[in-house]
């Protein structure tokens, strides 16, 4: 009984440790002062069709600091449309880059699973590229980005904002204008709103912690995150424990011992009646 308790607090222990190893990486909020993001690359209304635009977000450092390797979470809220009609992926020069991807409601964060492959000095920058694309069957809303700094201990570096509208193949193609005489007024106030430019404050858009590190990149934005560490530490505790029982009714059954048999009784051998001499 002793044995099976020890096992059992080895696959405790194990599991607690692996457990406070992945809590224990919390994201701080606030923005350090010497860092500033920038976003370029965007349009001034996304066209939907699988049109492709590249977004990138630009990282730098403007104190006498040392050198820090950076994680960039891309932040994606958006109105009028699903999150399954749009798509992201995140690019180097070698490719596709890996992507963490959690969704709530109709607001998605997307976190490097690995460091960015440049390194962040004062006088250098590093960049993140975004391939961003709407489906055929949006006809109009709007898309928020925020794109985050974070450095290896996911400490916020520095946040920058963009919206933009987002509209369909059909509402994006120039109409013929009629052919009358009449003179078109050219100072009736316009009833769109002129697009957002890019702030570094927060907005008021859901956040979402950005995830701890991890390994394969996904494409589309409504596709969330899969098997997680702390399910694989419980899963290593189950296991850990699991054979520690084993091992211990192993040991059980070869240190017990064997039992002697019990010699084998033979009947009495068959004796003959001896004759009677009268």
């Amino acid at each position: 009984m002793s044995g099976w308790r020890q096992a059992l607090r080895i696959g405790l222990v194990l599991t607690f440790v692996a457990g406070t190893g992945y809590g224990g990486a919390l994201p701080a909020r606030a923005a350090a002062a010497a860092f500033s993001t920038e976003l370029s690359g965007l349009p001034d209304e996304f066209t939907a069709g699988n049109r492709v635009e590249t977004l990138s977000a630009v990282v730098s450092r403007s104190d006498g600091g040392g050198c820090v390797k950076v994680r960039w979470s891309m932040l994606v809220r958006v109105q009028g449309l699903r999150l399954d009609q749009l798509k992201v992926d995140r690019v180097e020069d070698s490719g596709s880059f890996p992507l963490e991807i959690r969704t709530e409601g109709d607001t998605a964060r997307l976190t490097d699973r690995q460091l960015d492959p440049g390194v962040l000095c004062p006088g250098r920058t590093v960049t993140a590229r975004y391939r961003v694309a709407f489906a055929e069957d949006v006809g109009r809303g709007r898309v928020s980005f925020a794109a985050e700094a974070y450095d290896p201990q996911l400490r916020l570096l520095a946040r920058r904002t963009a919206s933009r509208e987002v509209v369909g193949e059909e509402a994006a193609e120039p109409t013929p204008s009629p052919t009358s005489a009449e003179p078109t007024p050219s100072d009736e106030p316009s009833s769109e709103a002129p697009d957002e430019e890019p702030t570094d404050e927060p907005t008021d858009a859901a956040v979402v912690e950005p995830p701890a590190p991890g390994g394969v990149a996904g494409r589309p934005v409504a596709d969330s995150g899969g098997f997680g560490l702390v399910q694989a530490a419980f899963l290593l505790g189950g296991l850990l424990l699991f054979l520690g029982a084993g091992l211990l009714l192993r040991m059980r059954r070869l240190l017990r011992p064997s039992a002697q048999a019990e010699p084998e009784t033979l009947p009495p051998p068959f004796e003959r009646p001896r004759p009677r001499w009268h």
